[in-house]
């Protein structure tokens, strides 16, 4: 059984990672950046929550298959 640390250092981790990686588009190319921003913002709720879900699919498909 994984202590309790561990979990709460393992999702630390994943946050942090997913900070990094959200980071990298604004820092490297902020005008494509506010352009991609400002499109989502012309989206529809509906459009919006379909890009949500299927992210959170792909990211649970990820786990299954990747986590030991």
């Amino acid at each position: 059984m994984t202590e309790p640390t561990a979990v709460w250092n393992i999702l630390l981790a994943a946050v942090a990672l997913m900070l990094v990686i959200e980071g990298v588009l604004p820092f490297l190319s902020p005008k494509s950046w506010r352009a991609v921003f400002e499109r989502a913002t012309r989206m529809t709720d509906g459009q919006i929550r379909f890009i949500g879900l299927t992210s959170m699919i792909a990211g649970v498909a990820m786990l299954l298959i990747f986590w030991p």
